[in-house]
């Protein structure tokens, strides 16, 4: 059985370098790829053994010399949601290197179906370039939760939306090392054009006030900074697709092979975090 041994990660972030420490784990080769370079504390924090790409990531040419030049097999774009229509010069890249699978930026919430979803519109640029490609549903990243709900600001739980529908909860240590485990594991063709549906927990916004053991009040915004950000996530979750399971043409819950948290299987003896095991509460 053959495996992927070679990757490139791209974009440095906060999911980027876990992802890439994760790989490095699973004893594979890995360079990362970076716009402007990493700070020194990063460069600092990573392992020896990766190759870091300072490079143009509007330039699908020079993208493409670093695919050849380290013989890479599977990309992972990790690029901020602000920035994924470019991931458009990081497939072409790819397919000009001969790259064998291209994992897209999702690590989210589900965005199959949705047509106007610019994830899903890379999706359906892969497929027409013609490279295979794995993709990750992780819901909500438990570790961005009390940002969200305004726990440590407020003391309490404060929703925009009415905070009944499901919402499926992945902490970013299972996301990482799930995503990691398949990819040097699993045979291509278990990997290629493939959707993985992660959970490590799940609950309604409103099952959160006894999780966190406080009360939840319901607003019609939220105010400062992120105010706008954070009340569209709040009412995002409010329609369904906050569970990894989420069909959007159906608008419901998939089921069996294609059910929220079916991927877990995946990784055999692997214990997922709950929400209070990720946030230790």
């Amino acid at each position: 059985m053959s495996t992927y041994k070679s990757f490139a990660v791209v974009g440095g972030g906060k999911l980027g370098m876990p992802i890439v420490k994760a790989l490095v784990a699973q004893n594979v080769a890995v360079v990362l790829l970076s716009r402007s370079g990493l700070d020194a504390a990063k460069a600092e924090s990573l392992p020896a053994s990766v190759k870091v790409a300072t490079v143009d990531t509007a330039d699908a040419a020079a993208i493409a010399a670093v695919f050849e030049e380290y013989k890479v097999e599977v990309v992972i774009s990790t690029i901020t949601t602000a920035a994924i229509g470019a991931q458009t010069v990081l497939v072409d890249a790819a397919k000009s290197a001969g790259v064998k699978l291209f994992a897209p930026s999702e690590f989210g919430m589900s965005t199959e179906g949705d047509v106007n979803n610019p994830k899903n519109k890379i999706i359906e640029y892969i497929k027409t370039v013609g490279i295979p490609y794995a993709r990750f549903f992780n819901g909500m990243i438990t570790e961005f939760l009390p940002m969200l709900i305004g726990i440590k600001e407020h003391g309490k739980i404060v929703l925009v939306g009415k905070g009944d529908a499901p919402v499926s909860f992945t902490s970013m240590s299972d996301i990482t090392g799930f995503v990691a485990y398949i990819l040097t594991t699993l045979p291509p063709s278990e990997l290629e054009n493939r959707t993985f549906r992660l959970q490590g927990d799940r609950a309604t916004m409103n099952e959160l006030g006894a999780i966190f053991n406080t009360e939840v009040e319901h607003t019609d915004k939220i105010a400062g900074p992120m105010g706008g950000f954070i009340t569209m996530m709040l009412l995002l979750t409010d329609t369904g697709v906050g569970s990894t399971g989420w069909d959007a043409e159906k608008r419901a819950e998939k089921s069996g092979s294609e059910a929220a948290g079916s991927a877990n299987a995946l990784w055999p003896g692997h214990h997922w975090k709950s929400i209070k095991e990720a946030l230790h509460l």
